[in-house]
Parts: C-alpha cells; structure tokens; sequence
C-alpha cells in the first residue's frame, strides 16, 4: 500500500471509530489527510469500500496472526491460549478497527453484513479449534459455537473493561485473568 493509500486508510479508520462511519464525511478525511477528493477516489471508489477494505485487511491480519501461532501448537487448549493472547494484542494495538468492526455487528445495511460475515469466519476458526480438542479428548464436552462465541467476547470484554478503566489495560494480568476462567473451566 503506498503512501498516499495508507494515510486515508489510516485516517478513516480513525474518523469511523470516533465519530461512526455515517457521521465521517470525505470531506473529513480528504481535509485530514490533505489530499484532494480526486486522489481519495483515485485509490478508493467510495466511502463504502475504503470501509470494506478496513474491515476485510483487519480481519485478515487477525486471522493470520491465529494461524501462524497456532499451527504450531498440538494442543487444543494452547491453541486457545494462543487466540486469547492475539485477541488482547490485538485489541490493544487495533483498538480503532475493533471498535468500528464491534460497533457495526447489529443492523443489516451492507456494511453491517461484512462485518458479520467476517466475525463469523473468525469464530468458525476458534470453533474448530474447540470442536478438535473435544475429538481429541482435551476440552470438555461442550458447544463449540458458544464457546468460540465467548472467546471472541474477549476482544469485546477487553475493550469494555478498558473503558471502564480509562487507561491502558495490562496484558498479562487481564491474560491471566481470562486463562484462569475460560480455559481452565474447558481442560478436562
């Protein structure tokens, strides 16, 4: 991605956490990143797709991540941890692209479609996961989707508590605090 790309990029992923993607105007982003509406449209047709082109990369990037930590693993309960950890990093790093993506799950507008679509792409990855470790006799006999459901809920909850706070969260305490409830409770 040059430059150029990057910054309405960056800059609209900014404007859509803070104000709501209706709310964000090209205008607003042309005027932050100080190009032209032309240039802004040269490298994205619309508002919608530099929209679609955030979530589907920050998917991405979160699936990747899970992939490469766990391919290496042969258990299913690290292979858990593993996620659990990518989640809070992620959240932290990224905390503008989950909250746009979180905050666009309810509704059935378009937009609101992808981001279903992918959220549940990504739970089906964590549902797998679960649905080995039960075959392999690691987790408990459980539902997969509910339980794949809830450790997304921990990018959700980390951000929530994070809010509450009002600062910068600590990521191996609130690690160890997830691993402690949600992962223990699934070992058999």
């Amino acid at each position: 991605m040059n430059k150029t790309k990057r910054k309405i990029f960056e800059t609209s992923m900014k404007l859509f956490a803070e104000k709501g993607y209706d709310a964000t105007s090209v205008e607003e982003i042309t005027s932050k990143v100080g190009v032209a509406k032309g240039t802004l449209y040269y490298h994205f047709s619309s508002k919608e797709e530099i929209f679609n082109f955030l979530v589907e990369e920050g998917v991405k990037l979160l699936k990747n991540s899970i992939e490469i930590k766990t391919q290496k693993l042969d258990n299913s309960i690290d292979k858990l941890r593993a996620v659990i950890l990518i989640e809070i990093k992620v959240m932290l790093k990224y905390e503008d692209f989950m909250t746009i993506l979180l905050s666009q799950l309810w509704g059935n507008e378009p937009r609101n479609n992808i981001c279903k679509k992918y959220v549940f792409e990504y739970i089906k990855i964590i549902e797998k996961i679960v649905k080995d470790g039960i075959e392999k006799q690691e987790i408990i006999t459980v539902d997969p989707e509910v339980i794949a459901t809830e450790i997304f809920g921990v990018a959700c909850s980390g951000l929530v508590y994070k809010l509450k706070l009002g600062k910068s969260i600590d990521i191996k305490q609130t690690y160890s605090e997830y691993e402690k409830t949600i992962l223990r409770g699934l070992q058999v």
